[in-house]
């Protein structure tokens, strides 16, 4: 299976109407350019806003105009001013539950499934439920049959890749290896449009 293949427009509009009837909002793009454009008219200036750990976000420069235009409230700098020994319950409360949040995930389901694997699992609480408003950016690539297929993806092609990118970013030893400790499945969002998801016809991220 090649994990990194587009899904097809036909694979696409079905996901995107079963998405959508179970209570997600749902765009889709053509390019990274239009994704960033429509993630950013979803964000209202000087909202609170953080931006969880993703290649997706980072690579399509969302990550970095939500953090250092001074256009937003970021969350995620706020964090890196605090002190964790100190102030770690306050920062938990703080990256748990930002009015909005940006992120990815790992793979989504032509019958309705979104997955999020996670090693700390600090993203998962906003996702699920605490933000009042999540914006995720998924390249089509990450479009799957269901969740073996989904399983699959995590294990076969994602998690090489993630632990490859982490060694580097944090100077891990040469030994560690990525790992899904948790694992988030989202089936309906029961607040409709709480949840908007940008699918992009362009290879993005894992």
């Amino acid at each position: 299976m090649d994990y990194s293949k587009l899904a097809s427009d036909e694979t696409i509009q079905k996901t995107v109407e079963t998405l959508v009837k179970n209570g997600f909002a749902v765009s889709v793009v053509n390019s990274a350019q239009e994704a960033k454009i429509k993630a950013l008219e979803l964000i209202p200036k000087n909202a609170e806003v953080m931006t969880m750990s993703s290649v997706t976000v980072d690579t399509i420069g969302l990550a970095k105009e939500l953090n250092e235009s001074g256009n937003y409230i970021s969350v995620k700098s706020k964090l890196s001013s605090m002190d964790k020994a100190a102030q770690g319950a306050e920062m938990q409360k703080l990256g748990a539950a930002p009015e909005y949040t940006t992120g990815s995930v790992h793979a989504i389901t032509e019958d309705c499934k979104v997955l999020v694997v996670s090693n700390t699992g600090s993203q998962l609480p906003a996702y699920a439920y605490v933000s009042s408003h999540v914006i995720w950016v998924v390249g089509a690539q990450k479009i799957v049959k269901d969740m073996a297929d989904g399983m699959n993806r995590v294990w076969q092609y994602i998690l090489p890749l993630e632990t490859e990118r982490a060694k580097k970013a944090y100077g891990l030893p040469d030994g560690w290896i990525s790992n899904p400790s948790k694992i988030l499945e989202v089936g309906r969002e029961t607040s409709p449009g709480r949840i908007n998801i940008i699918i992009v016809k362009e290879v993005l991220g894992f």
